[in-house]
């Protein structure tokens, strides 16, 4: 039975090994539409090269902070639905490239049945029961690869299943970095809170003392008045703070996927897991191209270039297989007898003549999508570096920044101590005590927004130069080339 399906078998074969790939365009990555460079300036940090980052955990340090970004790479389930669409564009894949080769299918069946024969003698039957027994192994319309197609197709498919990886990269540090920007707002959240539970303390004892003025016949009813209003502003500031805290840690379990239990949480924004490491800056702009989004980018790109493969292939002629080879036998004892073989081979041409323009429309379609994809790579890129000079506009001042506001506050301090003093000896008006108040209330809040500015800062740097390596299975700077060839790219489509 198999005799007769092995030459067919060895012509599509050798018929497919000959299909080539020329159709598809030759692809050339787009030249990045930036500057080489980072901008320089007053607001931007001396430039240095150095070293990529390894790994996210030697940014986020602390060990509770840690715990919380691991929870939420396990629990998330933004990350969740990102790996399995992952699975499904490898599925996807899978089916596309089976087309490459030819399938084979054996079946096996038995026919019954009353046929009409003819009286072969006066007074025989006319009718007499038949029954056929048949086994075959069949290809069935196999197409032949010959202006590469299929070839194409499947090589967009790989595309886009890599693009869908790159994805579930970006994903991945998305998610890192808001955890860590969630945890940083609540720390900060609760240092504000902090700080109006001690303004209000503060403020209760300055219109307790107001009021003790006022009945000793030293003081006034506008001190007791002006008191007592900074003390319900600050009651206010409280129960605001109270409210933002709370859904502060809603917002972090919403997007941990679980609960965070009590002792991960962060107690301010002085706690030790609020501590990052600095997030090393890289010399040029190059580093762009290794983000995932813009790998994204680019697969897609590579996606729409195979496309024009598959639209300019379906203006060729195609050529189909269709054959099988077996035996059939009127009992199944003799199904495997001599003489019982059958086969049959039925190759088919289809040459397109007249489809009303379908062809060239697939292809003027697949050329818009190509540049579509061009553009946006290239912007893609462009918004990568607009967000990276950003970062870097921030951190180049941010230092400065947090300085000055730490001297504020203590100057605000020493300024409440030394107006609460005068005012004791009767040198200073009690106005002047809450408008000092006022100063150390504000300026604390400032210094709390600042702290939280300069930490988010680490975890946008973090963000924007497309993470670490190990967010990239570890490919480098030098590797990335490598990892997109098309071996690479159907060895990792495969496993």
């Amino acid at each position: 039975m198999t005799r007769a399906l092995i030459p067919l078998l060895l012509v599509g074969t050798l018929l497919a090994g000959c299909a080539t790939t020329t159709l598809e365009p030759a692809y050339h990555r787009p030249t990045a539409p930036v500057p080489a460079a980072w901008p320089t300036g007053p607001a931007y940090p001396p430039a240095a090269d150095t070293p990529p980052l390894a790994d996210w955990r030697t940014v986020f340090v602390d060990p509770k902070l840690r715990g919380v970004i691991e929870q939420a790479l396990a629990d998330n389930r933004g990350l969740r639905v990102a790996v399995l669409q992952i699975e499904a564009a490898r599925a996807q894949y899978h089916v596309q490239r089976a087309a490459l080769l030819p399938t084979v299918k054996a079946s096996a069946g038995v026919n019954t049945g009353r046929d009409y024969i003819g009286p072969s003698v006066p007074g025989a039957p006319a009718y007499a029961n038949a029954t056929d027994y048949s086994a075959s192994l069949g290809v069935t319309s196999y197409e032949l690869d010959l202006f590469g197609k299929i070839r194409s197709q499947t090589k967009q498919s790989l595309e886009q299943y890599l693009a869908t990886d790159q994805a579930r990269r970006t994903t991945q540090i998305t998610l890192v970095a808001e955890v860590a920007s969630d945890y940083l707002t609540l720390a900060a959240d609760q240092s504000q809170l902090q700080v109006s539970q001690q303004t209000v303390t503060s403020d209760a004892a300055n219109l307790d003392l107001a009021q003790r003025m006022l009945d000793g016949g030293i003081g006034s009813q506008l001190n007791v008045s002006s008191a007592r209003t900074t003390l319900e502003q600050a009651r206010a500031s409280v129960a605001q703070y109270t409210t933002q805290v709370a859904q502060d840690r809603n917002l972090l379990d919403l997007d941990v996927g679980s609960p965070v239990g009590p002792d991960a949480l962060p107690t301010g924004i002085d706690d030790p897991a609020t501590r990052l490491a600095a997030v090393p800056v890289a010399l040029n702009s190059s580093v762009l191209l290794r983000r995932p989004d813009v790998l994204e980018a680019e697969h897609t790109l590579r996606a729409a270039n195979a496309n024009i493969g598959a639209a300019r292939a379906a203006f060729f002629p195609s050529i189909s297989l269709t054959g099988s080879g077996g035996s059939t036998s009127a009992s199944l004892s003799s199904l495997f007898a001599g003489g019982t073989g059958v086969w049959s081979f039925g190759p088919t041409i289809t040459l397109p003549i007249f489809d009303g323009g379908v062809n060239r429309g697939n292809l003027a379609y697949a050329r818009a999508e190509d540049k579509i994809d061009i553009a946006q790579y290239e912007q893609a890129i462009q918004t990568a570096f607009r967000e990276v000079a950003d970062a870097l506009a921030s951190h180049g001042t941010i230092a400065e920044r947090l300085r000055a506001q730490r001297a504020a506050a203590d100057a605000a301090a020493d300024s409440l101590r030394l107006t609460r003093a005068l005012f004791a000896q009767g040198s200073d008006s009690y106005l002047d005590v809450l408008t000092a108040q006022e100063t150390l209330y504000g300026a604390q809040q400032s210094l709390i927004s600042t702290q939280l500015t300069a930490s988010t800062n680490v975890i946008t740097l973090y963000k924007v130069l497309g993470g670490a390596l190990s967010d990239r299975d570890g490919a480098t700077a030098a590797g990335a080339d490598a990892a997109r060839s098309p071996a690479s790219q159907e060895q990792r489509a495969t496993r």
